[in-house]
């Protein structure tokens, strides 16, 4: 009875497993579209975005100027290297950075605002944890290299 519960649970369990790759993707892609968008936002209306960022946000340390321009290059570059699934936990490091110094600079948000921040949170987490998943380059470039490992200690 004991070998049919395993096995059963295996079975199940296994396409669970497949899932994880799709999950990690569609969390990255999910995660690319937004910041992917708040990104064309601000090079949109360039002087709104400066203007936001002189007097709305308060970003602690540096200047307005280089915090829209930092702010603005990771929201247009990270979310490329997510969609690919390269550097993917690097990149989602500096990305919950990027959303933390958001909701913490911005002294008028809403608390749905702060709700949205907080999954977004949840999710840049769950792909440092996790990593890629097999769709990604990460996974492809990890197995390129473990292989040549193996291969220099024989």
């Amino acid at each position: 009875m004991s070998n049919a519960i395993v096995h059963t649970y295996k079975l199940v369990f296994k396409g669970v497993d497949y899932l994880q790759s799709v999950f990690a993707l569609v969390l990255r892609a999910w995660l690319a579209q937004v910041f992917f968008m708040s990104g064309l936002t601000k090079i949109k209306s360039w002087e709104t975005t400066l203007m936001l960022f002189e007097y709305e946000y308060v970003v602690p340390v540096i200047s307005f100027e280089l915090a829209a321009y930092m702010a603005t290059a990771a929201e247009l570059i990270i979310p490329v290297l997510l969609i690919a699934g390269l550097l993917t936990r690097p990149a989602v490091l500096a990305l919950l950075i990027l959303n933390i110094v958001a909701v913490t600079s911005y002294p008028d948000i809403s608390q749905a605002g702060i709700n949205q921040h907080h999954m977004w949170s949840f999710m840049i987490t769950t792909l440092f944890f996790y990593g890629a998943g097999k769709v990604s380059f990460d996974y492809w470039a990890f197995r390129k290299c473990a292989s040549r490992c193996q291969g220099r200690d024989r």
